[in-house]
Formats: C-alpha cells, sequence, structure tokens
C-alpha cells in the first residue's frame, strides 16, 4: 500500500474531480481535467496518433514525466489499444516518485473521472501491482524513483515523445532546471518532441540552454501558453523567433538558477534566433 492520505481527489472550478497534492497544494490537471487535458494538451499536439500509424522501424517511446494519477499515459494507452491495425507498437514508460495517486484514482468510485476506463483500468492496476503492463498495441512500464536521477537509467537518444508534467517550477524547482532537461536531451533521440504545460520564460530558457529548440505549444483555458522543444527546429509549428528574444532581455525571471552566467548571449547566438 502507497500513500494515498498524500492525495484527495477534489472538485476543480469547472466541476470536473482533479487529483489534489496535499503535500504541495498542487492540483494535477486543474483546467480542463484528467480526461479533456491529456487529450488536449498532450496526445493531441503531440500527433501520437500520426506518428503511431507512420511505417518506421522499432516501437514509438513516450516518457510520461510525472505519473501522477495515470490520465496522461492512459490517454495514450486508450488511443494505442483502440487501433484496429498497429503499425507501431506503443512504449509508454511512466516516472515518478510515488504511486499514491494511482492508487487512489483507481478507486471504483473514481477511476472514470481520471480516464482509467476499459483496458486502461486494467493497464492501471497491473502498472500498479507489477510496475508494467503489456496490451496488444501497447507496453506501459513504471520507472520509480526520484527525478531526474531516474532518467539516467534509460538508454540514450531512446524517445521519440515526452510529456513533462511534473509539479510547477515553484512546488518542484530542480525538474524544470538546465540539469533536468540536459538530462532529458540526452534520452531524446532525433525527431523528438517535448510538450509541457509551463509557459515560463526560465522553463524555456531551460530547456534552449539544454540543447532543445523550443516553440509556443497550445492555449490553455487561463490564456497561458504551452511550450513545445523539439530536437528538430522544423519539427516546431509556432518556434520562438526574435521578439521573444527582445521580451527575455527585460524578463524579471529570464533563468533557472542553474542556468550560466552567460546564458542571455548563448541563447541570443544560437540559430533559431540569427
Amino acid at each position: 500500500m502507497s500513500e494515498p492520505q498524500a492525495f484527495e481527489v477534489v472538485a476543480t472550478r469547472s466541476g470536473v474531480r482533479a487529483m489534489l497534492d496535499r503535500r504541495t497544494g498542487e492540483v494535477m490537471h486543474p483546467l480542463s481535467g484528467p480526461t479533456e487535458e491529456p487529450r488536449s494538451l498532450y496526445v493531441r499536439p503531440s500527433r501520437l496518433e500520426e506518428r503511431l500509424g507512420a511505417a518506421e522501424p522499432g516501437s514509438l517511446v513516450l516518457l510520461d514525466v510525472g505519473l501522477g494519477a495515470g490520465s496522461n499515459a492512459a490517454a495514450a494507452w486508450a488511443l494505442s489499444e483502440a487501433r484496429v491495425a498497429c503499425v507501431r507498437k506503443l512504449h509508454i514508460v511512466s516516472f515518478d516518485r510515488t504511486f499514491a495517486a494511482l492508487e487512489l484514482a483507481l478507486a471504483p468510485e473514481h477511476r472514470a473521472a481520471f480516464g482509467l476506463t476499459g483496458t486502461a483500468l486494467a493497464a492501471g492496476s497491473r502498472l500498479l501491482d507489477h510496475r508494467q503492463a503489456e496490451g496488444a498495441n501497447t507496453v506501459w512500464r513504471a520507472s520509480p524513483g526520484e527525478l531526474p536521477s531516474t532518467l539516467l537509467d534509460e538508454p540514450p537518444a531512446s524517445a521519440d515523445i515526452v510529456y513533462w508534467d511534473p509539479f510547477s517550477p515553484r512546488a518542484n524547482p530542480g525538474l524544470w532546471s538546465v540539469a533536468a532537461f540536459t538530462a532529458l536531451r540526452r534520452l531524446c533521440r532525433d525527431g523528438a518532441t517535448v510538450h509541457t504545460y509551463s509557459g515560463a520564460t526560465a522553463t524555456r530558457t531551460a530547456l534552449l540552454l539544454a540543447g532543445f529548440d523550443v516553440g509556443l505549444g497550445e492555449v490553455l483555458p487561463s490564456g497561458r501558453q504551452a511550450t513545445v522543444a523539439a530536437t528538430r527546429l522544423e519539427d516546431l509549428e509556432r518556434p520562438l523567433d526574435r521578439r521573444w528574444l527582445e521580451r527575455l532581455s527585460r524578463s524579471s525571471a529570464p533563468f533557472s538558477p542553474d542556468a550560466p552566467a552567460d546564458a542571455f548571449a548563448r541563447i541570443a547566438g544560437m540559430p533559431a534566433f540569427g
């Protein structure tokens, strides 16, 4: 048994149920909820269905950083398992220090609210008990432990898609640092994309300094804009431009604490801003 007392299912302002972490006071998927937000912020922008249908060798590897209540991975699992013709298999690797939120979400009274229905329900239960679940088209594996150190256990250049969804920089600053994103960059193969809800300037500069190209993501219900990073500039629909660089020069919180002293000069010299 994990530590379900650390979490609580609450109703958001929009009326949907979501998972509250009592220690940080933060709610997972607080805007449109744990069934819609994974699809609109992660699954659709990452073009998961299209990429699974590409005639390319090997499995498509998805890193689910911040398993939480399992909603992002469950949405990806459901899409993958719904395919009749399987061109590429999906391999999901979920990272978190605790499985307590998933344990609570799997309770009969909560599972539907968190997208844990059908084959995703059975997969989530098996992941909780055995740290791995396998379906017709999908493998889902858990990597328990403290991030970002657990990223070091994964093989380099193995990931195609990353859903970066830990708690906010305020609650968990170490996972939004240059060091954390550098550890992630090591795992990303050519053509990989990274998707996160954070639109903070310091998040985007940390990704740039870690070796990613960075662009604007989906507009969130709050009006803020998510972030997409990629190993190739051409894979970004809305890359950051010189106007963003000008705003960076005036930002009051431009960099993570571990950014180098010459961070602005390094970013200004990148090809994306030439």
